[in-house]
């Protein structure tokens, strides 16, 4: 039997109990050999030191002025640290991995030969613990059975992502035989999670602040030295960030294109708001972004610029930005 992935972009209300997700634009850089902790450790933003076989990191790859190249899930997998990321913001991540991991002991490249799948929804845990003789938990987030990693993201819908070769990915999908929906799906949840989703056009352009890493325990400020601290610190310590990754929703009336922009307004006046970095728009029209705004206060009125109709609304996101 074949399991047919779903063309239909649902809204978060219209997806069924449970489902899957497809990952096939999902990826991961591999890093192996003798170094390969202590090389990442001062490449990266969260303290490598204390991943282990268990648990799942949070991070950001920055270059020396401290803007993001990459975010990631750091889990570990037959002796290899895997930075899970969507493949649009692998090949600069890597270059400059690769680029200052010839002084040191370690293998790194992106990863071949692996398959990645979302299970989500109320039904999720009870189908996992049917296949398999451990499962992940908010406790335990990452788990090895056999070949198989499983790893559990906590949210308003519990989040599975099964890892493994391609084989035994495509037949753990028939033997569930579950509604299937592509990547932008995922690209959906993410959104309105908080969790930042780059690209090749977005990499290198914000600081970890801007894209709420601090708010996802994705920077540690005691680990010592890694590229780019210096920028962060500063952001953190001395408040020099202005801008945030906010959620924000709208009903559209035609379909939206990568070049629209976001207007505030301003007395009588419309201006650029900020940065779009990911969105979705589902069949109903109904549409969220991922956006880089200004973090000073209320957010002002917004518009879609090219749909002046079409009113910008914040939705609120699972974690704070206060100041501890």
């Amino acid at each position: 039997m074949t399991i047919t992935t779903s063309t239909q972009l649902p809204s978060l209300t219209q997806l069924p109990e449970t489902y899957l997700i497809e990952l096939n634009d999902f990826g991961a850089i591999s890093l192996s050999g003798e170094e390969q902790s202590k090389y990442l450790q001062g490449q990266v933003t969260c303290d490598v030191n204390s991943s282990s076989e268990s648990n799942l990191l949070v991070g950001a790859h920055c270059d020396a002025k401290g803007k993001v190249f990459s975010v990631f899930r750091l889990i570990n997998r037959a002796s290899a640290h895997l930075l899970l990321q969507p493949k649009a913001s692998i090949e600069s991540s890597l270059k400059e991995l690769k680029k200052f991991g010839v002084f040191a002991k370690v293998e790194i490249e992106e990863t071949q030969n692996l398959s990645f799948i979302a299970l989500v929804g109320s039904q999720a845990s009870i189908l996992l613990q049917q296949e398999f003789s451990q499962i992940p938990d908010s406790l335990t987030p990452v788990v090895q059975v056999g070949s198989t990693s499983l790893v559990y993201l906590s949210g308003e819908q519990p989040r599975y992502i099964i890892i493994d070769e391609q084989v035994v990915i495509s037949s753990f999908s028939q033997k569930l035989a579950l509604p299937s929906y592509s990547q932008s799906v995922w690209n959906l949840l993410e959104i309105t999670q908080g969790f930042p989703i780059l690209n090749a056009g977005t990499s290198g352009h914000y600081v970890p602040q801007m894209l709420n890493l601090q708010a996802l325990n994705g920077i540690s400020f005691t680990k010592g030295c890694y590229l780019g601290q210096e920028t962060v610190a500063r952001m953190q310590y001395l408040g020099k960030n202005k801008r945030a990754l906010f959620c924000l929703k709208t009903q559209l009336e035609q379909a939206f294109q990568a070049d629209d922009v976001i207007e505030k307004q301003l007395g009588e006046n419309w201006r650029k708001a900020g940065d779009i970095i990911a969105y979705y728009q589902a069949d109903d029209g109904s549409c969220v972004m991922q956006a880089i705004l200004a973090n000073d206060g209320d957010l002002p009125s917004m518009r879609i610029a090219s749909q002046s109709n079409c009113v910008v609304t914040n939705q609120t996101l699972p974690y704070t930005l206060a100041a501890e």
